[in-house]
């Protein structure tokens, strides 16, 4: 198993290229399934989750021409044979569930497995079978499976989510394009995911009104057709490699940034003093003095602060002036990073959803264990800003979320390599 080791040398500075989101890649892929015709995306990242996500398509009878060069090709549903989504490639990402609107809106009928992934809390689908079932689907759980079938074929209607679910606000959105009549989404997700799935969706035909807002409108349409789609910055790697000169020292400017993806983590670093400038190619980050100040954060669905950068953020703070709290509103079980960055010398204190972290001088390096996708890199963070070498252990995680994150950091001056397991 692969391993990754850093070794803390000062101040970074250069630039960073910040590839397509891969949120937005997952559920923009599955939007394939919904017309006969080809869906071209371009801009997306070469990540093992994306190769998932190709593999459970090409199950179901898609052709997926595969990643190269940044850019999926041609994807075409045209000869859909299979309408099972299969445990084993499921089990691997929970984003597979978004198969089961398309299917059910084009196809009348889907069995998909109950999904996988990161190991940070029950996430049910509830929502999800709550929102299909107002539009006239016929959902039954047997053997892990959720059978799913709209024999009448789907219909418009009200659906109001208890929690602005970004996933059960994407099976809907998708599932409701086809559905006859009209369709609104009442407390809708509104992360930049949910705008670019919808711009493509339009440029396929759909009808499609308030993405980005609380409400979201959509008209049935007979067919959609097909679209050629860049997929928008990923806003969480852009963050992650924000925090890289902010607990580093230096200046780093990361291509292809935008304010409007990152406002309210902007806002915590600017209180932190931490500078980010708009640059023509996309944000500049340099840290004012020696050591960033506490402040307290609290996740939040879009447009607050992203519980996909709370692990980053808690190592910025390991060696901030001051005390912080974090809180985690999102998920349970999301401070499972903090004992490895105890094993480096910070004094984090847990209690539920609640992380006090108490900034020290400096980490130390030390053998730490990944334990999920967003805190394996806030591990490699904090050994740029220790003192020796920290060897991170089980780092298969990072392979679903940043693409080339070697390369990326080593680009800006960072002591980091990837070493093969046996």
């Amino acid at each position: 198993m692969d391993s990754i080791l850093v070794k803390g040398n000062g101040p970074l500075n250069g630039q960073i290229p910040i590839a397509g989101a891969k949120n937005a890649c997952l559920t923009l892929m599955p939007a394939t399934l919904l017309s006969e015709e080809p869906l071209t995306l371009t801009n997306a990242p070469r990540l093992s989750d994306i190769k998932t996500m190709t593999e459970l398509l090409q199950s179901l009878g898609a052709e997926v021409s595969g990643l190269q060069d940044g850019q999926v090709q041609a994807m075409s549903s045209h000869n859909i044979d299979n309408h099972v989504a299969d445990y084993e490639i499921v089990r691997k990402m929970r984003a597979s569930n978004l198969v089961l609107g398309p299917m059910l809106a084009r196809l009348g009928q889907a069995v998909v497995s109950l999904p996988g992934g990161c190991a940070i809390g029950a996430r049910p689908m509830d929502l999800h079978i709550h929102g299909l079932e107002a539009l006239g689907a016929e959902i039954e759980l047997k053997d892990g499976y959720l059978h799913a079938k709209a024999p009448r074929g789907l219909k418009g209607a009200v659906i109001e989510l208890s929690f602005a679910s970004v996933g059960a606000t994407e099976n809907i959105m998708m599932a409701a394009t086809l559905a006859k009549g009209t369709t609104q989404i009442k407390n809708a997700a509104r992360e930049p995911e949910i705008i670019d799935l919808a711009d493509c969706l339009k440029k396929m035909g759909a009808h499609i009104e308030g993405a980005g807002t609380p409400v979201i409108t959509i008209e049935g349409v007979d067919r959609l057709h097909g679209a050629t789609h860049p997929v928008v910055t990923d806003r969480i790697e852009l963050g992650t490699y924000m925090l890289a000169p902010a607990i580093c020292g230096g200046e780093v400017e990361l291509l292809g940034g935008r304010l409007d993806l990152v406002g309210a983590f902007v806002e915590k670093l600017n209180e932190a003093g931490v500078d980010v400038i708009e640059t023509k190619a996309g944000l500049k980050v340099k840290r004012q003095g020696d050591r960033v100040k506490a402040v307290d954060v609290t996740t939040e669905p879009f447009p607050g602060f992203p519980t996909d950068l709370q692990a980053q953020m808690m190592a910025l703070m390991c060696t901030a002036e001051g005390t912080s709290v974090l809180e985690e509103k999102i998920f349970e079980n999301r401070f499972m990073h903090a004992p490895e960055l105890i094993r480096m010398g910070a004094k984090i204190d847990v209690q539920g959803g609640h992380a006090t972290v108490t900034g020290v001088d400096h980490l130390k390096g030390a053998p730490v264990m990944a334990t999920d996708l967003r805190a394996s890199v806030s591990l490699i963070l904090a050994g740029l800003a220790a003192e020796g070498e920290t060897l991170i252990n089980r780092v298969y995680h990072l392979d679903r979320g940043y693409e080339k994150v070697v390369r990326k950091f080593s680009g800006v001056g960072a002591q980091i390599e990837r070493i093969k397991g046996g």
